[in-house]
């Protein structure tokens, strides 16, 4: 095949624009004399560029396969297109299996993204995983967290964090990720996303979003695909306790199994009232949201370090800001709605950068804890709400968090949440960033109305932080300001807190991805080796891979 990029077409084109496009590139009427041999295509990547506005562009990386033999090197020969190349698809393959016979089922904790594409690639090879999920099943999770949103009282098991999917899956469902991974696995999850319900531009758009309404149906068919496949998944079951015995994993005791729909008579023991299921290869994919499991798993002695991440606030615009802004005044409607990357080095040393925007979406309350409040963003995959979020948040560490404890980050998150909970009665506390800037509370908003999933109240987010973290965010938004003509507007809403961007804690592991504890497999964000949908996936591939290449199948 032959690879061609830099392919640019205007904002309104169609297929058949794209096929008339390959051919000008390849010079194919020249080089064949109108007799163009038959061909088919695929788009590699596709991205927007608006860097010369009004003039806009779609960006094309495309591959070429000619239906004859030879016909590729000779038009690369020929073309003299700097822009073509010979192409290798890479596709990304399960390592081959191990020759160690299992004595019980693989076991994941979670199902997020890292669980379920842990739990994909193990059931597919015939390894028969048991899946426990401490929340509800999908559906089941958006009744409770939409009842959450109306009335404000969290379930500690099922919420925004907790449940089938994992936190993403309340979310703007971005798998745009920085992770290089020559063996395929990025676009194997992406692909994947695909086939089990996202829209096609998912497998090649360069900043490819799901959308949490798509993203839900998503998860229920990857689950149900992983069933047919031989994996078992118990909801409403959470990890209480480990099983150790001459430093390797043995069991783990669970609260609950009793919602496990299929007989795993074979993996499971009842014994005096304390629920235990046996396994040597334990996935612990808990997610960045489980402090109860950290609390557990450091008192169990696995090798844990304190993990510097991010903390700061949500800020909100009118989308039609931002379009403007990114596209022009006057740009084509049909445009997607635009978002941004920002970052900046504040005076005072702190690194301040956005994190996860969210075009067209709402700020959502996503509390699992009574009495702590954080907010993250979400977006459906239309991207049509009035409003744009981000998170412009701070990077924190020791100094920040006061102690060089392990779990130090983790109280520290706890008591900024806290304040958040206080300030905001229980709601999301919002604010202007004209009062911001003044340390006062917001009495009225000035143009822009909140666009939230949870209720909100008005207060003085300059409360939640130290001044050095205050003066970092306010010394940014003006920065971005200028680059953004009307990013730093006084009406521009601020949101507190933004609490969970990552893990804080990393639990340590050896080459073979296990924990000083032998079989367990600390993995994904909670366990601190991934920050976003897709590089929590991939890292769930790379521990199974790491089963299925030391164990035989069942099968």
């Amino acid at each position: 095949m032959l690879k061609i990029t830099q392919v640019k077409l205007p904002v309104v084109h169609s297929g058949s624009d794209i096929k008339k496009k390959i051919i000008k590139e390849l010079k194919l009427n020249k080089l064949f004399s109108g007799n163009i041999p038959s061909f088919s295509y695929d788009i590699i990547r596709r991205s927007i560029d608006a860097r010369k506005k009004p003039e806009i562009f779609y960006v094309y990386s495309i591959s070429v396969d000619f239906h004859s033999t030879g016909v590729e090197n000779q038009v690369l020969k020929k073309c003299g297109n700097n822009n073509v190349s010979i192409y290798d698809k890479v596709t990304y393959k399960v390592p081959e299996s191990g020759d160690i016979a299992l004595n019980n089922r693989p076991l994941i904790i979670g199902s997020g993204p890292a669980g379920l594409f842990a739990a994909l690639i193990l059931s597919e090879r015939g390894y028969k995983p048991i899946i426990i999920e401490r929340g509800a099943k999908v559906d089941n999770r958006v009744e409770n967290v939409n009842d959450f949103w109306a009335n404000g009282s969290v379930n500690k098991n099922t919420n925004v964090q907790f449940g089938e999917g994992g936190a993403g899956t309340f979310s703007d469902g971005k798998l745009n990720t920085v992770v290089k991974d020559p063996s395929g696995k990025n676009q194997f999850v992406l692909d994947t996303f695909v086939k089990f319900g996202a829209k096609p531009e998912v497998s090649y758009d360069s900043k490819p979003h799901v959308g949490t309404d798509t993203l839900r149906d998503v998860v229920k068919n990857m689950r149900e695909h992983i069933i047919n496949c031989g994996g078992h998944f118990i909801n409403l079951c959470q990890m209480t306790d480990l099983v150790i015995e001459n430093n390797a994993i043995k069991a783990v005791i669970v609260d609950n199994y009793s919602g496990c729909e299929y007989d795993l008579s074979d993996g499971i023991t009842v014994r005096e009232g304390i629920n235990t299921i046996y396994s040597d290869n334990v996935i612990v994919a808990i997610g960045h949201s489980a402090r109860d499991t950290f609390r557990m798993l450091y008192d169990k002695k696995l090798d844990m370090q304190q993990k510097n991440f991010a903390v700061g606030l949500r800020i909100e615009h009118p989308q039609s800001l931002i379009n403007d802004i990114q596209y022009g005044i006057g740009h084509d409607k049909s445009l997607p709605a635009a978002d941004y990357k920002l970052t900046n080095k504040a005076s005072n040393g702190k690194n301040v950068y956005s994190f996860c925007m969210c075009p067209g979406g709402f700020v959502v309350n996503a509390s699992s804890e009574d009495k702590r409040l954080c907010v993250n963003g979400m977006s459906n995959s239309k991207r049509d709400e009035k409003n744009a979020n981000s998170a412009l948040i701070v990077n924190v560490d020791s100094s920040d968090f006061g102690s060089e404890d392990v779990l130090a980050g983790m109280y520290f998150q706890e008591r900024l949440e806290e304040k958040a909970y206080e300030i905001g009665k229980g709601n999301i506390p919002v604010q202007c960033f004209i009062d911001y800037k003044l340390n006062k509370k917001t009495e009225e908003f000035l143009g822009v109305e909140p666009i939230t999933k949870g209720k909100y109240e008005k207060a003085n987010l300059r409360e939640l932080f130290s001044d050095n973290i205050n003066d970092a965010i306010i010394e940014s938004i003006g920065k971005f300001g200028y680059t953004m003509k009307g990013f730093d507007g006084d009406g521009a809403l601020l949101f507190g807190i933004e609490a969970r961007t990552s893990s804080p804690v990393r639990i340590v592991r050896n080459e073979n991805l296990e924990s000083n504890i032998s079989g367990i497999y600390p993995c994904g964000e909670g366990a601190g080796y991934a920050g976003g949908i897709t590089s929590a996936a991939i890292d769930g591939i790379k521990v199974a891979e790491e089963i299925v290449k030391k164990y035989k199948s069942f099968n």
